[in-house]
């Protein structure tokens, strides 16, 4: 029996916003000497698609997406934009101004991209499985997707999160 802790973590949401929960805690607990497994079902599956450029985030619902501006005088970034949600849901094109204005945070804060933070929790041996019942379902190949991936159902999944200290749901 080993004393190294582990962290499964199941990531089931594929927008850009959701993207970073699963890769950021995975490598950090994999650089704090953890055993790592994201295991991607259903929406979680576009995180390690070979393209990531469809990851866009979803304001629409979401209470917690009032941002500020990217850009702008000081006093028109410090604002914080509470856009009602019937105006998201009519306004064409919002989901595409709320990502890039999303991205543009993201480069202007120095934070690594999607990509960036896959690449760095596969250099930190994260193991990364596909729900291979999830890609069925989606008609997806496996030639979709990122090098390095596993492929195995739900009950392979439960042998290492049974024997994980930390278990997290995305």
């Amino acid at each position: 029996m080993s004393d190294q802790k582990k962290l499964a973590i199941i990531a089931t949401k594929g927008t850009l916003d959701w993207a970073y929960p699963p890769f950021i805690l995975a490598s950090t607990a994999s650089a704090l000497g953890y055993e790592v497994e994201i295991f991607f079902t259903f929406y979680g599956l576009q995180l390690v698609r070979k393209d990531l450029s469809g990851l866009k985030v979803s304001p629409l619902g979401n209470p917690g997406m009032p941002m500020k501006m990217p850009f702008g005088p000081k006093w028109f970034r410090g604002i914080n934009w509470n856009i009602p949600n019937i105006v998201q849901a009519n306004i064409p094109g919002f989901e595409s101004l709320a990502t890039a204005l999303m991205k543009k945070t993201i480069a202007n804060n120095g934070v690594a991209t999607i990509a960036e933070l896959r690449e760095l929790c596969q250099e930190a041996e994260v193991r990364f499985t596909a729900c291979q019942m999830t890609v069925e379902l989606f008609g997806f190949n496996h030639s979709d997707f990122i090098d390095g991936m596993e492929y195995a159902g739900a009950a392979k999944f439960f042998e290492f999160a049974g024997e994980s200290d930390i278990c997290l749901y995305m």
